[in-house]
């Protein structure tokens, strides 16, 4: 099947720099996800820019699933990671989520209100939020996170004991067979998720929010064609880039991978 590459550029604060410019730098797509009532004001939940959460949920929905009515594969380009809750509706199947951060914080009042914190937290239905929880915790396998220590600093909950968990040092390290074995609760149907802040700052210094450790291109690509071994993948999404940040250098970069997570899906 072919694979349609749909642009979402969504940014949690409800602004249209940073993020939002980084579907466009990557240049995949074709077609075009619009972005309705983005505020970066606060909403009864707490996050920002809630309408047009709601109302970008609600239209990469209806891109996936036409997608799958036109026989494509589709690949979701973002934004931040609250693109993945479309597709998570539209598939009400399993989730493989790879990201340097576990994105299951609730919208705490001083902290930053966007969703991209918190958009794994709303898909188990971890706190009240403007979406509701669309996925079970037991068909979720998490990969790569490495901010545990912050989370901890805070006194909130993680989410490593509600999911099937690894951390970015298991990741780096883990073989093919160990990999492989850790995906069964994804089930028959499932989402990939790549935030691309799992690479190392070296490796993508282009993203909003750094982290010491990380991944490099090479391990990231190995590690997602073990996961496409597995059967039943029905779309990825790949989001977090800042191309100004770098003047768009990493854009044909990550162009070349999604190109090639493509040419597997496909």
């Amino acid at each position: 099947m072919p694979v349609r590459f749909i642009d979402v550029p969504f940014k949690s604060d409800g602004t249209v720099g940073g993020v939002a410019l980084g579907p466009a730098a990557i240049g995949l797509g074709t077609v075009t996800v619009p972005i309705r009532g983005a505020t970066p004001d606060r909403g009864e939940y707490g996050i920002r820019s809630e309408a047009a959460l709601v109302a970008m949920v609600a239209d990469v929905e209806a891109a996936v699933r036409e997608a799958w009515a036109a026989n494509n594969v589709p690949v979701l380009i973002g934004g931040d990671c609250p693109v993945v809750l479309g597709a998570l509706r539209a598939l009400g199947g399993g989730l493989v989520f790879i990201d340097g951060h576990e994105d299951g914080w609730p919208p705490l009042e001083d902290q930053s209100g966007e969703a991209a914190d918190s958009e794994l937290g709303m898909a188990l239905g971890l706190f009240d939020a403007p979406i509701p929880p669309m996925i079970r915790a037991d068909r979720v396998v998490v990969l790569g996170p490495r901010d545990a220590e912050e989370i901890d600093a805070r006194g909130v909950h993680r989410i490593d004991d509600l999911v099937v968990f690894r951390d970015s040092a298991w990741l780096a390290s883990a073989s093919d067979d160990e990999l492989a074995a850790v995906l069964e609760p994804a089930g028959e149907e499932w989402w990939l998720h790549i935030d691309l802040d799992v690479l190392s700052s070296e490796a993508l210094p282009a993203v909003d929010y750094q982290q010491p450790g990380g991944l490099d291109w090479n391990r990231l690509e190995h590690v997602v064609g073990v996961i496409l071994d597995r059967p039943g993948c029905r779309g990825a999404s790949i989001v977090i880039y800042n191309p100004q940040l770098d003047d768009g250098a990493a854009a044909p970069r990550i162009a070349q991978f999604g190109r090639a997570l493509g040419t597997v899906l496909a």
